[in-house]
């Protein structure tokens, strides 16, 4: 058995779509683990106010969020509501998997390629929401985005063998990749070109908008090897920004990589890419190296 919880406050207004988006980001845990969501649990905080309102918002929340669960086969079995200054919502999941086919952050082999499943760009494109300086269409994919379930994507990961994998959320690329090259013992390049963005992103940190968990964040920049290059680009921030309900990023071997990316494009994965490479512990520091001009299509440099 496997576990998992997430719960984090409202940052839209519609509970329904707070409701399944706050499901598919507690559930992705699960997936990235290889595993079959089988159960869960519910945490809410609603807004304080007249009964019949507090009823509406928690069956609304409740009611999104099970349309997320129930394609996946998982029971929703209970859970804990309260009052509170905001809305939030949460799940706690559990999940059965073999023993000898957990996916963990460690595994990663030198010649793997880097895999991405989904478009990054949710922090930013909600900072800039909430200042009044988004389009509502860059709004509408970036919801679209996090209420994708990560769990075709993971079971096309394993068909081609995957040797690790992690859901993109909260550390954003660079903290989740750092994660999963130390307890590997591997180093990492990283491709800039071949990340994939939601429509909006690069326009909006250009601008200087920015999650509040950028910072913080921003903080695991010396992990790249060729920092004062790397922030030239203008997607740069984009390594930090940080996910709701983000994609999953895996390591593939190089030799079934293509098909791999072919396959989850036909899935429903239309921006899933590869985004870098897996390379043998250096000596530097830094295990993250940026490199610009070569994009990596067909599992080939």
């Amino acid at each position: 058995m496997v576990q998992s919880v997430d719960y984090f406050r409202a940052f839209i207004e519609d509970s329904y779509t707070f409701g399944a988006i706050a499901a598919n980001h507690a559930l992705g845990d699960i997936f990235a683990m290889g595993a079959e969501a089988q159960s869960a649990l519910a945490i809410a905080t609603v807004p304080y106010g007249r009964e019949r309102i507090v009823e509406e918002t928690l069956y609304d929340v409740m009611a999104g969020a099970l349309h997320i669960l129930e394609p996946t086969g998982a029971v929703l079995a209970g859970g804990h509501s309260s009052e509170g200054a905001e809305l939030a919502f949460g799940l706690s999941v559990n999940g059965l998997i073999d023993p000898a086919k957990v996916w963990r952050k460690q595994g990663l082999q030198p010649g793997d390629a880097i895999v991405l499943t989904k478009p990054v760009g949710t922090g930013t494109l909600f900072a800039a929401e909430m200042r009044a300086k988004a389009k509502g269409r860059w709004i509408d994919a970036a919801i679209q985005s996090m209420l994708l379930s990560n769990q075709r994507a993971a079971e096309c990961l394993q068909r081609y063998g995957a040797t690790a994998c992690t859901d993109l959320t909260g550390f954003g690329i660079v903290g989740h990749l750092i994660e999963m090259t130390r307890a590997s013992a591997v180093d990492a390049v990283l491709i800039m070109e071949a990340i994939p963005l939601l429509d909006g992103a690069l326009e909006t940190v250009k601008a200087g908008i920015l999650s509040s968990l950028q910072p913080q964040n921003l903080r695991l920049r010396r992990a790249i090897r060729d920092i004062e290059q790397a922030s030239e680009h203008p997607a740069f921030p984009l390594l930090f920004d940080p996910q709701t309900a983000g994609g999953l990023l895996a390591g593939v071997p190089n030799e079934h990589v293509s098909a791999c990316i072919d396959e989850l494009h036909v899935t429903g994965y239309p921006e899933a890419a590869i985004i870098g490479e897996i390379e043998p512990l250096s000596s530097q520091q830094a295990p993250i190296r940026i490199s610009y001009p070569a994009l990596l299509t067909t599992g080939e440099k």
